[in-house]
């Protein structure tokens, strides 16, 4: 009963999201609220690649298909917007062109941004950044939400201890597998987050997966990355070393991932990076602390994944400048246009 409640609560909570959009669109259309679009907006991506139908992907929303990602630049490009590197952007925001700007960036630096992203941004022009997690790079650290879902496709009871010893839940069908996900993703956010990952690896192992070969395949080496700068849209940003919730972590802790990670894209592009994604970006994930930090760290720019247009009030710290995604579960050419023009965040502030 519980898990069809929560699978109808989460396809109750995507038809408003679709409706709200399509209402966004018609507003936009109409000319008005135009004051939401503000100067413009920054995109967070994942993974860009053919969609593969899979009986169980909880992870669907962090991934675009590479004829989406054409199309959200079509839509931009119709509405007026021009493209900038996000490095460039501080400049790019002066008034001296009216037309507002979009940035392009991807999270994590997967496989399939050489793979399949590179190709249409080459096609159409457009720059953009690769965020880059050091541990992913070197394969020393898991993408935990990755092997946990592995885990629950191929398992139909799911054991873990939360603290007061193993514990039992089933995980047979698709809602039960997704309220397994979704349980212990909390956990994963409440806890220390490296002992939780630490434990999915163990358990992960025990069933036969190894989380670092997961790693290997689905994110580029330094290799790859280098690969990747050959075209010159291509620019590589600082991502953390093991991609934990900044916040969470001391001082000198989270200091040390981001300045880590800029280390180790210096090594590969030769240049210390001026660009930072706090990983996870919510307000959860991200403080005022780590705002100052990436200033004092000489990133020039840095991005969380507040919802929102680019505008004065927003760009008033160029350190937790907001980023809107492109949504897996939304892959339509008028959703972007209702995205870029502001309105649905204004309505949800409202």
């Amino acid at each position: 009963m519980r898990q069809g409640i929560a699978r109808v609560r989460n396809r109750v909570k995507r038809v408003a999201i679709g409706g709200g959009l399509e209402i966004a669109q018609l507003l936009a259309r109409s000319g008005l609220m135009a004051g939401a679009r503000g100067c413009g907006a920054i995109f967070t991506l994942h993974h860009v690649r053919p969609r593969v139908p899979r009986a169980f992907d909880p992870n669907a929303h962090l991934e675009i298909t590479p004829t989406f990602l054409e199309e959200a630049i079509l839509a931009l490009k119709h509405d007026g917007y021009r493209f900038v590197a996000l490095q460039d952007l501080p400049e790019s925001l002066l008034p001296a062109d009216a037309r507002p700007v979009a940035c392009f960036t991807l999270d994590d630096g997967y496989r399939n941004n050489l793979d399949y992203a590179l190709p249409v941004f080459e096609q159409h022009g457009v720059p953009f950044t690769v965020f880059v997690t050091g541990g992913y790079v070197d394969r020393t650290h898991t993408l935990w939400w990755e092997t946990l879902a592995d885990m629950l496709s191929i398992v139909s009871d799911f054991r873990f201890d939360f603290g007061s010893g193993m514990e039992t839940m089933r995980a047979a069908s698709t809602a039960e597998k997704q309220a397994v996900f979704d349980r212990i993703s909390a956990y994963v956010w409440r806890h220390d987050e490296a002992g939780a990952v630490g434990k999915l690896n163990e358990l992960a192992r025990a069933q036969g997966i190894d989380p670092l070969a997961i790693t290997s395949r689905l994110t580029l080496d330094a290799a790859g990355l280098r690969s990747l700068l050959q075209s010159p849209l291509a620019s590589l940003g600082a991502h953390t070393i093991s991609h934990r919730a900044l916040a969470r972590l001391s001082d000198a802790g989270a200091q040390q991932e981001m300045s880590e990670s800029a280390a180790r894209v210096e090594a590969i592009t030769g240049r210390w990076p001026t660009t930072f994604a706090y990983p996870y970006g919510d307000r959860h994930a991200v403080s005022e602390r780590d705002h100052r930090l990436a200033e004092r760290l000489g990133f020039t720019v840095a991005v969380t994944t507040q919802p929102a247009t680019l505008s004065a009030d927003t760009v008033s710290n160029l350190h937790a400048l907001p980023r809107i995604s492109l949504n897996g579960h939304f892959q339509s050419r008028r959703h972007v246009s209702a995205l870029a023009s502001g309105i649905p965040f204004r309505l949800m502030a409202g």
